[in-house]
């Protein structure tokens, strides 16, 4: 496995894991290639317990590129020459690039694990891809810090946190979440006025903001150096921002949550098609998800993992998925252009 830009490490195995689908072991005196778009989120954990399993399982030298959804989306399409093989992204850019023909068709038959998915996520595969993980938004806060309890979205607007608090980009994989937020603190559903009431009530939001991030893990040297005391942010970074500060909490609102999943695409223009096909699958199968769900903080979305109470908490699973409410990316992705401008005129301004 390698980064790319990056040194080779030599691997030579041919045993194939069980999990990685139905087909016999074969050996090969030539080992495959991968090229793997993902998210620059714990990189160690995912070269240990993804990258290198599926390697010596498969006989498959992984080459990766890591950084957040929208920047590496953007750069595979305005790259016609690109030699990524299998693309992780957030729900709303894959939904794009299965729009705009960027994707390969999934073959189910090559995938047998998309069988095994939730209802939501196998409802997504023909619009977004292989969901691999569930994820959604919540408050992570320091209560002594921020000198009170939160506990509902409307706290965040509490003229108390004054300059104290961080939300994510409109252009991260929760910014258009965020906007859903605002416009429920407004009491309008977003999609019938095109978003109005978010930005009136951001606007409201502004003198509380003294950062809005693109990269989640910037949140634990914001509550490090006492910059914030509170943020909207992905459960899956918890971990991340906790370890670094014990001190803060998470807390998913009664009033309910936003979700996302985060699918694997194949892109079209891959010379290494079945190899592709052979990580989603290992990517969706229960022994991978079980492990990545305490390892990296990843709720499953396949019906056969069970997780223990431990290992479940902070993530969109049990009572927090039933509370997780769906954004229409369809409608995101019409208005995500004008709302970038609007997004910028508000709060970057």
């Amino acid at each position: 496995m390698k980064k790319l830009h990056t040194a080779t490490l030599s691997l030579a195995a041919t045993l194939l894991l069980a999990a990685c689908g139905s087909q016999e072991a074969t050996s090969s005196e030539t080992s495959k290639e991968l090229v793997i778009s993902t998210f620059a989120l714990s990189e160690d954990v995912i070269d240990r317990d993804v990258f290198q399993p599926f390697e010596e399982a498969q006989a498959t030298e992984i080459t990766y590129e890591v950084g957040n959804s929208s920047e590496r989306f953007t750069k595979l399409q305005n790259n016609p020459n690109s030699t990524i093989d299998v693309i992780e992204l957030s729900q709303a850019n894959a939904a794009t690039g299965v729009a705009e023909g960027l994707f390969e068709p999934l073959d189910e038959t090559k995938v047998p694990n998309l069988k095994l998915l939730v209802d939501g996520a196998k409802d997504a595969v023909d619009t977004s891809g292989a969901a691999y993980t569930i994820n959604s938004i919540g408050i992570i806060y320091n209560e002594e810090a921020a000198g009170m309890k939160i506990d509902e979205w409307s706290d965040l607007w509490d003229p108390s946190l004054a300059g104290k608090i961080s939300i994510p980009d409109v252009t991260t994989t929760f910014g258009p979440a965020m906007l859903y937020v605002a416009s429920d603190y407004k009491e309008v559903d977003i999609t019938s006025d095109n978003g109005e009431a978010a930005f009136q009530a951001l606007e409201e939001l502004k003198p509380n903001i003294t950062k809005t991030y693109t990269k989640s893990s910037d949140l634990a040297n914001l509550f490090q150096s006492g910059e914030i005391v509170a943020a909207v942010v992905g459960d899956f970074a918890y971990p991340i921002i906790s370890e670094a500060n014990p001190d803060v909490a998470y807390i998913v609102p009664a009033s309910g949550t936003y979700a996302n999943f985060n699918t694997l695409n194949v892109v079209a223009t891959s010379e290494n098609k079945e190899a592709a096909y052979d990580f989603i699958n290992w990517k969706l199968s229960q022994e991978l998800q079980t492990k990545t769900a305490e390892s990296l903080n990843e709720a499953p979305t396949n019906t056969e993992v069970t997780l223990e109470d431990a290992v479940a908490e902070n993530k969109t699973y049990g009572d927090v998925a039933k509370r997780a409410k769906a954004v229409d990316f369809t409608f995101v992705n019409e208005h995500l252009e004008q709302w970038l401008t609007k997004w910028n005129q508000t709060l970057n301004q």
